[in-house]
């Protein structure tokens, strides 16, 4: 079912919010009405009936909507939970000591398998779901009498394929890699018991892929105790001494593989423990957070929630609209923002930004009242929660990364982006998108930073328009968010993420939130873990710098303008010195006076944008009225300088032309593109 058919006709004062389709057309043949919607696929409206608003969704008049799974997977009975904690102080990152070990296990006999799950590959790809998966009786782990650990990771997000115990107290890992695939070894989460307290036990995952990884930099793993969640209301914390990564014995197919290995002592006798990648967040923590939303009288009134589509597996993706409700047409003068997360179901800490988010934002709060008073958020907190249900890193079940397909056509392999771009489009054609951001985890490098969008074909204004959002939100949270870590181009590998999609459909601000797994190397912060509150509080760092990026007093937006032409300035300069057949004065007045920019007045001055932007929102301020008005004004004649500069600029672009839209088509030869003179990014990534 997709989000075009969600509108609350039980609450007219929310109808104006909605996106149907419906709304828009005349068309005789299919009268005004709340029952008919049009669906657009393959190049043609579809109309079909309006489903039943409690079928599906969150309902407060019932449980959860079961989880499903892929037939053949063991799932057990006993559900997983964790306690939310966060350390009293930040937890360092491991230091090397230079004698860590690098085991190699050659194939034994003499090794004992401890656990093997179920064949992952019955099918060559997905066939069919059902709640609880497979139905056979499970196969119960060795019941050991001696002191052998027992393994588990049957359960929701849970990934070990397989363990043998190569020493008394050595164990050898293998994780699952993506269903239906043979790649993707990334993220890991099992259980452990049968444990002695004070001894020193290895671990070592054997089958990563990567030749690099964020543990030979000091991140450390995961573990959850639950005697110590119930003493001492203690929660995840990094562990693991002799931390090394490193590349092991050539794999079967020749490919390379690379270990990680920890040694670690348990804290209790007989307790029942947990190792991750990362924080685990599930799909059934979503639905219990969402019925939360749904089950509050406050909350509920401007989020409003909704299925946008169901996965392979019959999963639901939500979708939530957020906005203070209006009875009058008021509220399409308002601008939209779109977030989604969890494309990719191993990296977690989207879903940690995710909830700082909203929780901010539904939040009681005098900032988080006029961000819900002036714009419409759409919101997918999870995109693929079919992978993150059976534990995968990358991919859906379809095999396949949804972040490259956002192209595609093929609405029923990869329904939730198909059904995320339709509905970014019917947005836009109510209303202006200002920005879109995809929240991502990063394995390779630290901090949090942000990809944008920037093609060859930019001008000087859009060029530096673009990056001033990531730019403010680092001064916003220096300690976390890195600015020289952004990146801001087109990779032809990347025209299929969702960010270079919603560009091209005209979201100039279109970003990608990449949060590292590790920790920082900024401020305070520099050699620590992130903890869930500080993946939490980008949440609020993201909505504080929209209302300093949208603000009508403009001090700040000229004052990252300035400072981002003082950065292309210095690094043109570079470029020409390093360039002995360019003349310096010819590339200086090239900066200054360039006319050789676009020929057509498609490109947008960045200061009318922001009028435009901010035209009908003159009363967005707070939180203390944007840091003082007293500052504002000691900066005020600055920005004014870098305004007028680029607007006499812009007039002599538009001489020769009437006719505007947002992007542009024609390069500004003299720029050179500061952001994309980073090495290459090593990761995947996005």
């Amino acid at each position: 079912m997709s989000e075009d058919s969600e509108k609350d006709y039980s609450d007219e004062t929310i109808s104006d919010e909605d996106e149907s389709v419906s709304d828009s057309f005349g068309d005789p043949f299919f009268p005004r009405t709340t029952q008919i919607l049009l669906e657009y696929q393959l190049g043609r409206w579809v109309p079909r009936l309006r489903e039943p608003r409690d079928l599906y969704g969150v309902s407060s008049s019932g449980p959860l909507s079961p989880t499903r799974w892929p037939y053949h997977c063991e799932v057990i009975d006993e559900k997983v939970q964790h306690i939310d904690w966060t350390p009293s102080r930040p937890e360092p990152v491991y230091t090397p000591t230079g004698l860590e070990m690098e085991p190699l296990y050659p194939e034994s006999k003499e090794a004992t398998v401890v656990y093997l799950a179920e064949d992952a590959y019955k099918e060559p790809c997905f066939v069919y779901s059902r709640v609880g998966g497979n139905r056979t009786p499970l196969k119960q782990p060795m019941d050991y009498c001696d002191n052998t650990l027992m393994f588990e990771a049957r359960f929701e997000s849970g990934n070990l394929q397989k363990v043998v115990k190569v020493a008394e107290y050595e164990y050898q890992l293998t994780v699952r890699p993506d269903l239906f695939t043979n790649k993707h070894t990334q993220w890991y989460y099992f259980q452990v018991t049968n444990m002695q307290a004070g001894i020193i036990y290895r671990f070592t995952i054997v089958n990563f892929t990567k030749p690099a990884s964020l543990y030979n930099r000091g991140m450390r793993p995961l573990f959850y105790s639950e005697k110590e969640a119930k003493a001492h209301h203690i929660g995840w914390q990094r562990i693991g001494d002799q931390i090394k990564y490193y590349r092991n014995n050539p794999g079967q197919d020749g490919r390379h593989y690379f270990s990680l290995t920890w040694t670690f002592q348990f804290p209790h006798n007989k307790d029942t423990c947990y190792f991750a990648h990362c924080y685990p967040y599930t799909y059934t923590n979503l639905q219990e957070y969402l019925s939360g939303i749904n089950n509050d009288p406050v909350r509920s009134k401007f989020c409003k929630i909704r299925v946008l589509c169901h996965t392979l597996a019959r999963n639901m993706v939500y979708i939530l609209t957020i906005t203070t409700p209006l009875k009058n047409s008021d509220s399409r003068k308002r601008k939209a923002v779109i977030l989604t997360a969890r494309v990719h179901p191993g990296e977690t800490n989207s879903s940690w930004i995710m909830k700082g988010f909203l929780d901010y934002i539904l939040g009681n709060s005098s900032d988080a009242q006029l961000l819900r008073d002036t714009f419409v958020f759409k919101v997918v907190p999870m995109l693929n929660p079919d992978g993150v249900i059976v534990g995968n890193y990358r991919c859906s079940l379809a095999g396949r990364d949804l972040n490259r397909n956002y192209t595609s056509l093929l609405k029923e392999s990869f329904p939730s982006v198909w059904y995320t771009r339709n509905m970014v489009r019917r947005l836009m054609e109510k209303r202006e998108v200002i920005l879109y951001c995809d929240l991502h985890g990063h394995s390779r490098k630290e901090n949090i930073f942000m990809y944008g969008c920037d093609g060859s074909d930019r001008s000087k204004t859009l060029y530096l328009q673009q990056r001033i959002f990531p730019l403010m939100l680092s001064k916003n949270c220096p300690d976390k968010f890195s600015f020289s870590a952004c990146k801001f181009n087109v990779q032809k590998s990347k025209e299929g993420t969702g960010r270079v999609v919603m560009w091209k459909m005209g979201i100039r601000n279109s970003f990608t939130m990449e949060a590292t797994f590790c920790g920082s190397t900024l401020g305070n912060k520099r050699g620590t873990h992130f903890s869930t509150k500080d993946l939490e509080s980008m949440g609020y760092h993201f909505c504080d710098s929209l209302l300093d990026y949208c603000d009508p007093d403009r001090t700040k937006y000229y004052r990252c303008l300035k400072e981002l032409e003082e950065m292309e300035r210095h690094i043109t300069l570079e470029k020409v010195f390093e360039d002995s057949d360019t003349p310096v004065i010819e590339i200086t007045l090239d900066v200054e006076s360039s006319s050789r920019g676009s020929d057509s007045s498609e490109s947008i001055d960045s200061q009318t944008y922001l009028l435009k932007l901010t035209s009908q929102k003159k009363h967005l301020k707070t939180n203390k009225e944007r840091n003082s008005t007293i500052a504002s004004q000691q900066n005020a004649r600055e920005g004014q300088k870098v305004y007028d500069r680029g607007h006499l600029l812009q007039r002599h672009k538009e001489s020769n032309s009437d006719v505007k839209d947002a992007r542009p088509n024609e390069a500004d030869n003299y720029m050179v593109d500061y952001f994309r003179s980073q090495l290459p990014d090593q990761g995947l990534g996005e």
